[in-house]
């Protein structure tokens, strides 16, 4: 009775197996097609391939969220700085201020903090300019060194595939004696191949982010350090009477 029924679950694990095949092989079917073949080298690439998509998706994250940031950072309200400078002549800080708070912007902290150390040396009001700028930076920089990571990650892990499914290759060879046969040495080389592909990509993606996003952070940097430079400037002019 054991035996039958197993028999049962056999016939019907292969009818799945056919039905499926079939599926695949119908003309126009493309998509599935596709996704069964990305799906067998998934399973071929092991978990070194599951590792790099998931690195991969952490790079694509990190990329998209900290774009949106600096380029939300980067935004300047047109004619701020020129009202920064009316506002200090005029005796008018409170005001300058305000606008400060109300400019949700690196910039606007910069010179917001500028502000509320007007009456002191101008050597610690730039110093404190200079030290709210470098925090705004580095809160810009945050899980961008992460892209870094992975850019050099990637092909490691990859290359850590490919040595693991040659001994994979090679072990089924020994295994095999005099019976070699392709089919038995395709799983191997699959996963040889497979991840040296997949860690490439991942890499070369992560490091094209990255530099990307150091680029934009560097013109921030020279704008925050314009913005600080026309403050200063402003405070050495005489205020209007």
């Amino acid at each position: 009775m054991l035996i039958g029924m197993l028999l049962q679950i056999t016939q019907a694990g292969q009818a799945v197996v056919d039905s499926t095949n079939a599926m695949i092989g119908q003309p126009g079917d493309e998509q599935s097609e596709i996704f069964f073949s990305f799906w067998e080298l998934a399973q071929k690439g092991g978990w070194i391939l599951a590792i790099l998509a998931v690195m991969s998706i952490i790079a694509v994250y990190i990329f998209i969220e900290r774009y949106l940031a600096i380029t939300k950072a980067s935004k300047e309200e047109k004619n701020f700085m020129n009202n920064i400078r009316d506002f200090i002549h005029d005796g008018r800080i409170d005001s300058a201020v305000v606008l400060c708070k109300n400019n949700e912007s690196p910039i606007a902290r910069m010179i917001e903090k500028g502000l509320n150390r007007i009456g002191k040396p101008l050597n610690d009001i730039n110093a404190a300019i200079e030290n709210i700028g470098k925090l705004e930076v580095s809160k810009l920089e945050k899980n961008i060194s992460g892209l870094a990571t992975i850019s050099g990650t990637g092909p490691m892990l990859g290359f850590l595939g490919t040595v693991i499914g040659m001994i994979k290759a090679f072990y089924d060879m020994s295994m095999a004696g005099n019976n070699i046969d392709i089919a038995l040495l395709s799983t191997g080389i699959y996963q040889a191949m497979v991840t040296t592909v997949a860690g490439l990509i991942v890499g070369i993606i992560a490091s094209v982010s990255y530099n990307i996003l150091v680029s934009k952070v560097e013109k921030l940097v020279f704008i925050l350090e314009a913005r600080a430079t026309e403050f200063m400037d402003v405070l050495h002019e005489p205020v209007r009477k």
